[in-house]
């Protein structure tokens, strides 16, 4: 029997009519899907006197763990601003965002870095994201890297930061940010790994839960880890540095955990 040894050769056709017409009908599906997802905007004004109950990036955790079978507890103990130490929020600040009195709402040149390093990477790595930006998102949307989202996170933090202050801002990203499975908020946090009220954490305490902040799930404020130890210390040699800590702080004070806190890290579901 002989057999064709002859390669074969792929061959190509151009795209009819009715082929184009289908192709040009999905883009513009599409077009016009990411125009209305852009178009639609919350209405953050109401912002300015109600204190938010849940997030989208709440439900969409919770969610996640029943459809695994499990249950999701959920902490948040709303404080004031006034309510919560400055040494956290100025930890924050220093760690999440240290332009944050100075920007509208995003800092371009962090975007221009993070899309320089995604360009880089081949993947979308970097955010480069303000803590308006990383409020807009967990208010309203989701941890996706879908660059449609990004743009949607834009402007939505220079919506927020045209109705808002920033002291309203800063409020509301330490009540609703994630401190661990189902931790939201600075209350909340303070009293599961302190075991005291977020008023009266320390410097050493501050700067732990500000170095965890961009995975909180992954690690702890209080498991002294090699990684975290120099996390915090750099966050403390930066408000050091910036003047805020005087010469007296340079004793580090010893984090202590209560016996309570401890139960409480036990039963929750890591």
């Amino acid at each position: 029997m002989k057999t064709d040894h002859t390669p074969k050769v792929l061959s190509y056709r151009l795209l009819g009519g009715k082929e184009l017409a289908w192709l040009a009908w999905f883009f513009g599906v599409l077009v016009l899907l990411g125009g209305l997802y852009l178009v639609w905007l919350p209405d953050v004004g109401e912002l300015k006197k109600k204190n938010p109950k849940e997030t989208s990036f709440m439900l969409i955790k919770e969610r996640q763990a029943r459809a695994q079978g499990k249950k999701l507890p959920r902490v948040m103990i709303w404080k004031n601003l006034g309510e919560i130490s400055e040494n956290l929020r100025y930890a924050v600040l220093v760690a999440e965002d240290d332009g944050f009195y100075r920007h509208n709402g995003v800092e371009w040149e962090s975007v221009k870095r993070a899309l320089a390093e995604d360009w880089k990477q081949k993947r979308l790595a970097k955010g480069g994201s303000t803590i308006t930006q990383q409020l807009a998102r967990n208010l309203y949307l989701s941890p996706s890297k879908n660059p449609l989202r990004k743009l949607k996170e834009l402007l939505i933090a220079r919506r927020l930061e045209g109705e808002l202050g920033k002291r309203r801002i800063l409020e509301l990203y330490l009540n609703v940010a994630e401190w661990g499975r189902g931790i939201y908020g600075a209350e909340a946090a303070a009293r599961a790994y302190f075991g005291k009220s977020a008023a009266e954490l320390t410097p050493e305490e501050g700067a732990a839960l500000a170095a965890v902040l961009p995975s909180p799930r992954r690690y702890s404020p209080v498991k002294g880890t090699r990684f975290m130890e120099r996390q915090k210390s750099r966050i403390v040699a930066r408000m050091r540095a910036s003047g805020y800590l005087p010469e007296e702080e340079l004793v580090e004070e010893e984090v202590v955990i209560s016996s309570e806190t401890a139960v409480w890290e036990s039963t929750a579901p890591y």
